[in-house]
């Protein structure tokens, strides 16, 4: 590519036009869009106290617009990122460095795999990733890590010496089913059983519905929060995201959302939250007011696999961790992160710890395989 390049540090999302953002960013994932990181930043999700400073990094072309931009934020804890570097911070911080803060770049609170380098020209991934090494290195951070990258960015990532971690998920994939009775047909007899038991137990008395756009109102929202709230304070101690941030992204991206809820009598007692990607379904939130055996379940696996099927998407990603879902057809992947380490020292000690890992993940995701309810042979 042309080197007449510049790089800088934007204080936020919404300093960068939407559409010079979405140029880079692309449409097919929207956890990586304009309308998602603004929002986040608007109804004070991120910046602030919340330990998420928006830190974007641009790359600007020699027409003045950017040719790559990385989602990045500088971070005074290791909350809501769920590729865990906890064991990392300590030991670092007992060796008598500071490992806060540290610069992150992610899409916060989405553990799902996406573009982490948002790029308009793809030449422009080396000098991007030459921009957040060069912020490191002059703002004396201790390190800067890209997670949930895309498994096709992970070449320019270890081009560059950032070391690379592996872990895993569970996705479900659609192999071209018509029905959920298709994808059905694929199991073992007994798992087959089972889920349909699930499902039935599961929605006995109540009714089931799928909101998007201008369906999904104050009644809708009011109703969701609560079961946000429930799940947030349980998982998290407190929810990461505000009252004021699901109405913006309604507002803003409302066609890219889809909403299941469950009523009784006409009340909604329970509700699982998507976003609708260009070939994947992302389970994002969850939550319920009545506790009803097998729900979660229901809503949050078996009916993302109904909304699938219907509208020709390949992959439902129910979000981090959760061996549960291998039993209900739910496959174990790999999912990426890498990174940037400038202490010598420090980069010899996490690199040993991540080849060890990485041998152990595999293994794991082996026998994991194993497991899967899929019907074996003929």
């Amino acid at each position: 590519m042309d080197m007449n390049v510049t790089a800088r540090v934007a204080t936020g999302v919404r300093e960068v036009p939407a559409h010079l953002w979405d140029a880079c960013a692309g449409a097919a994932n929207p956890f990586v869009s304009h309308a998602f990181l603004s929002a986040l930043e608007e109804s004070g999700s991120v910046g602030g106290r919340t330990g998420w400073q928006p830190v974007p990094v641009i790359v600007d072309g020699a027409d003045g617009a950017p040719v790559a931009i990385a989602p990045a934020y500088a971070k005074s804890h290791s909350q809501g990122e769920y590729v865990f570097d906890h064991a990392w911070a300590d030991a670092w911080e007992r060796a008598g460095g500071a490992y806060y803060p540290k610069l992150q770049i992610a899409a916060p609170f989405t553990p799902v795999p996406g573009p982490r380098l948002l790029l308009r020209d793809p030449a422009a991934a080396p000098a991007l990733i030459a921009a957040l090494e060069a912020m490191t290195d002059q703002h004396d951070l201790s390190s800067a890590h890209a997670t949930f990258v895309l498994p096709e960015e992970v070449p320019a990532f270890e081009a560059a010496g950032w070391l690379i971690r592996e872990g895993t998920q569970f996705h479900w994939r659609n192999d071209g089913f018509g029905t959920f009775d298709d994808f059905l047909a694929t199991l073992a007899s007994r798992k087959r059983k089972a889920i349909r038991k699930e499902r039935a137990a599961a929605v006995q008395g109540l009714e089931i519905r799928h909101l998007t756009g201008a369906e999904i109102g104050a009644r809708e929202w009011d109703a969701f929060w609560t079961f946000y709230q429930d799940t947030g304070s349980r998982k998290w101690g407190r929810p990461y995201l505000t009252r004021s941030f699901f109405p913006l992204l309604g507002e803003r991206m409302g066609d890219r959302l889809l909403l299941i809820l469950a009523y009784r009598n006409g009340e909604p007692i329970a509700g699982a939250l998507n976003l609708i990607g260009a070939d994947s379904l992302y389970g994002r939130y969850w939550g319920a007011t009545e506790e009803v055996p097998f729900l979660h379940f229901e809503l949050c696996y078996y009916q993302a696999i109904d909304a699938a099927i219907a509208r020709g998407l390949t992959t439902v990603e129910a979000g981090a961790q959760g061996e549960h879902k291998l039993t209900r057809g739910y496959a174990p992947i790999s999912t990426w992160s890498a990174h940037y380490i400038p202490n010598p020292g420090f980069r010899r000690a996490v690199a040993d710890f991540l080849v060890r890992e990485r041998a152990a993940v595999e293994m794991d995701q082996q026998f994991l395989e194993r497991l899967t309810p899929f019907r074996k042979g003929d």
